[in-house]
């Protein structure tokens, strides 16, 4: 077998990277391969069209397995991660039903919403469920996360099960500050997270101090903002504590960090691994007493910020995505979030399917078999390394300003997100950012007002642009501390919103603008430029008329007439324009908006004759869009 190898391989000599850049060189025929071939990440570095093993021989990231320090390739020698199902009900009985029903169909982790904690609720939503082989996490208010502990403490060691429990309090006094703009005062925070340590010192695997970086991603984060902001947060809580007293390993094996993953498969895949490799060196910095102490545990929530109303099925294939980026790259457990989250409360089938994309990827794709399958990876190790430079730099930054708590109350993090998601959102409205079916190839004829539900998210957005108030008061319990100052609180706008208020609009109104192609001419670009067109108002949710093409112009505008065309979009090649477009606006004598497809080299004469509206791939769609709706549309 060893010989047929060998015979195989010397069929196909090396090639050297000179050679491999010398034939590329040739190829382009003289456009630079850096502005071609490689890309300028968000992240603050590029990534080149291929490696090979010399770009990683150097890397000190490779001398490690599965399962040892700096847990680089997983903090375990396996992946078997935890599915997780976040249980939404109104009444303890009715989540303690629901959670036992869940745990038939393949989940093994918990996730319950607690408002008022008690005794008798814990105890309520404990009932009937193996604490040994479940994952139980709890979230609360944060001034309530005492209360919980102690009540949960108590019925565990009713219980006798203190020593096989697993499971989390999500203590995050910071959710105030980035909901609200409330400030965080460092000394009470500290207090109550001691409070909490000694609290539940008798549950070696209750983990109460939250890193909830998933907030970040939800905002429209950039992952190295996203990594960078969760590691300052984390060391937080170990410079907070170990000067309150508690044992650096005690802390450390107290804190879980809740992240989020986006649709950036590789660069996902690779944050998880730069998160546990910088954590367990940034622990062991504070002299713990053992190296497990340093071993991150990490949950995983696929994202919201890239969840979209209309064509909202796609939101599936973006969250099958996003949890193999989380599965492949060894998280502790997994939440996906249901597709219809952004517009109503998510029911039993959407659940059901969620869940269901997490047994795909154990039972049928196997992904829990093979621990760090992505280590070695020329590619994958790259991205680690480059990101974690990145978020390493983010956080001495945020180090030198006095750590993480005085960076949020100076509102430096949320500024610092809030301008990535400004940054996000213009990239939607230019296309150099997609979300399909919502600013690229939208189904032109669905219709979404009537599923939003109140409440949701699309509901609150709608709210927010329109100047209504949906609820009143924050309910966070700081009464003053509280700010009206947009600018300390964290986005909250999914990246489609802007698009999706397009088309409710649309919806809304009493009329639907009809958007006709008049294409003639050349064959090969009428139908592109159609195709494009089409997609481009669509994006609005106006009515698209397509047409294979006209022999005349005159005959195009007659039969947009006919049609009742609000829009007529020229579609032909930039050579013909000169022709065609001076000939159809005339024609057309202002009965209808009419846009020319394209940046032709004639534009300017064009303009010249009172054609203002031109379209194509470096035009601002939200922007044009809007100003066709305010033209357009009658209340």
């Amino acid at each position: 077998m060893a010989d047929n190898k060998e015979k195989l391989f010397s069929q196909f000599p090396p090639v050297s990277y000179e050679t491999w850049r010398a034939k590329v060189d040739a190829d382009l025929k003289g456009v630079p391969f850096d502005k071609k071939l490689v890309w300028r990440t968000n992240e603050g570095f590029s990534v080149q069209p291929m490696y090979q093993r010399a770009d990683i021989e150097d890397f000190k990231t490779l001398n490690s397995l599965p399962g040892e320090f700096p847990y680089i390739r997983g903090t375990r020698d396996n992946n078997h991660w935890l599915t997780r199902q976040e249980i939404i009900a109104t009444e303890a009985g009715e989540a303690n039903a629901t959670a036992r029903e869940v745990l038939e169909r393949g989940v093994n982790a918990l996730g319950f919403k607690v408002k008022e904690p008690s005794r008798q609720t814990v105890e309520t939503l404990l009932e009937g469920i193996d604490l040994e082989k479940v994952e139980v996490n709890f979230s609360t208010c944060p001034r309530k996360a005492l209360d919980l502990a102690k009540a949960l403490v108590e019925v565990l060691k009713e219980k006798k099960a203190e020593s096989v429990f697993h499971g989390s309090i999500d203590y995050n006094p910071l959710k105030p500050a980035f909901r609200h703009g409330a400030e965080i005062n460092a000394e009470a925070v500290a207090a109550t997270a001691k409070e909490l340590i000694e609290a539940v010192k008798d549950v070696p695997a209750l983990r109460v101090l939250g890193v909830d970086s998933v907030m970040f991603n939800n905002a429209g984060a950039y992952i190295f903002q996203e990594l960078g902001y969760a590691l300052s947060w984390g060391a937080q809580w170990l410079t907070l504590l170990t000067e309150a007293g508690v044992e650096a390993g005690e802390v450390a094996r107290r804190v879980k960090f809740n992240m989020g993953v986006s649709s950036n498969y590789f660069m996902e895949l690779a944050k998880f691994r730069a998160a546990r490799m910088l954590w367990a060196q940034i622990v062991e910095q504070y002299k713990p007493a053992s190296k497990d102490d340093c071993k991150m545990m990490c949950h995983a929530a696929t994202s919201r910020f890239n969840q979209t109303l209309f064509d909202a099925h796609v939101n599936l294939l973006r969250s099958q995505t996003e949890a193999m980026s989380a599965a492949l790259a060894g998280v502790d457990s997994i939440t996906v979030t249901p597709f219809d989250a952004p517009f109503k409360t998510p029911d039993e089938f959407s659940e059901r399917i969620a869940r269901n994309q997490q047994l795909l990827l154990k039972e049928e794709s196997h992904l829990d078999k093979v621990a760090d399958p992505a280590g070695g990876s020329y590619y994958v190790e790259t991205l680690t390394v480059s990101l974690a430079r990145e978020a390493w730099k983010l956080f001495l930054e945020v180090d030198e300003k006095g750590g993480f708590f005085a960076c949020v109350n100076s509102a430096e993090v949320q500024g610092a997100v809030n301008a990535s998601c400004r940054k996000r959102h213009d990239d939607m409205a230019r296309r150099k950012e997609i979300l399909l079916g919502t600013n690229q190839f939208p189904n032109f004829n669905e219709f979404a007002a009537e599923k939003i539900e109140a409440g949701s998210s699309a509901a609150a957005e709608e709210c927010k642009v329109e100047g209504k108030e949906e609820e009143k008061g924050c309910g966070c319990g700081n009464g003053n501390a509280c700010s009206t100052d947009e600018t300390r609180k964290l986005c909250d706008t999914r990246m489609a919103s802007d698009f999706e208020l397009l088309r409710l609009q649309t919806e809304a109104a009493s009329n639907r603008p009809k958007a006709f192609m008049l294409t003639i001419g050349n064959l090969a670009m009428r139908l592109a430029r159609a195709q494009f067109s089409s997609n481009f108002f669509g994006c609005a949710g106006y009515e698209i008329l397509d047409n294979i093409g006209f022999k005349t112009v005159q005959e195009g505008i007659d039969a947009a007439m006919e049609k009742g065309a609000d829009i007529v979009i020229l579609c032909s090649s930039d050579d013909e324009y000169a022709q065609y477009a001076p000939e159809a606006f005339k024609l057309l004598d202002g009965r209808a908006e009419f846009v020319v497809a394209g940046a032709p080299a004639c534009t300017d004469d064009l303009k010249a004759l009172g054609i203002n509206n031109f379209i194509h791939v470096r035009s601002n769609v939200l922007e044009t869009l809007r100003g066709f709706n305010e033209r357009l549309l009658k209340k």
